[in-house]
């Protein structure tokens, strides 16, 4: 299977002053990636997130990010179709990290001493071996860093310095995605003054109200908004215009 999981690269302590500068695009996220994949010592790895998070019949796992190349291209399709449920129902209930055998191993990869904080998956269904690291940050950002090798057998604080990594690896894709939705569509004044409303617990009619507005407006207004912050509700809205900075 891999080698003795003893072998370490560094230390926790190193590997915790390691700084991550903030990310531009998606291809400074790729060093990062392929640094915590010489961690692991895999051989790949696969950033997947959850899409229509808000709607659990529509859920499923879409790859955003991956290295397995042109040789291995339906390896991330095989994953989804042979784990793909399982793994949106494991995020549901629980962050602990998932292991799996691949076709040519008898056992996953996990030291003994973190085997019991670590879930296992149907082995043998595809022919590789992994561990995925779930990463959970609310209403939207939810999903999976997926390491994959034949010898793959990182050590027990390793394990837990790579899902940490794992949760900023989200975080900046997240990041990403809300910096291009604001540029690409930024709020109107009117927009901004009914979501700062909307925040402090204020209804549709006292807005209508507050502004001089109609609460068909004030409802057009709340809309718009909604739609241009990619949200799927107001409340989600919401959370989004705080983290961007267009309201307290």
């Amino acid at each position: 299977m891999g080698q003795p999981s003893g072998r370490s690269i560094g230390n926790s302590e190193t590997m915790r002053g390691v700084r991550t500068n903030k990310v531009a695009s998606r291809s400074d996220l790729f060093p990062r990636l392929i640094g915590m994949q010489k961690l692991a010592y895999a051989q790949n790895f696969a950033v997947y997130r959850l899409s229509a998070a808000g709607v659990p019949a529509k859920q499923r796992l879409v790859c955003e990010l991956e290295n397995w190349g042109s040789v291995n291209s339906g390896f991330s399709r095989a994953f989804i179709d042979a784990h793909g449920e399982a793994l949106l129902d494991h995020i549901e209930k629980s962050l602990l990290p998932v292991v799996w055998a691949g076709g040519l191993d008898r056992a996953p990869p996990r030291p003994a001493s973190i085997a019991p904080f670590m879930a296992r998956l149907t082995g043998g269904v595809v022919p590789f071996s992994g561990m995925a690291f779930p990463v959970r940050l609310g209403a939207i950002g939810n999903g999976f860093v997926v390491f994959t090798g034949d010898d793959l057998e990182p050590a027990s604080d390793m394990i837990v310095e790579l899902h940490a990594r794992s949760c900023q690896i989200m975080i900046d894709l997240l990041s990403l995605d809300e910096r291009r939705v604001a540029a690409a569509e930024a709020l109107s004044e009117r927009e901004i003054a009914c979501l700062q409303l909307a925040g402090d617990g204020r209804i549709s009619e006292e807005i209508a109200e507050k502004l001089g507005l109609s609460v068909h407006t004030v409802n057009a207004y709340l809309g718009s908004a909604t739609v241009k912050l990619d949200s799927v509700n107001r409340i989600q809205a919401i959370a989004k215009a705080i983290r961007l900075g267009y309201i307290s």
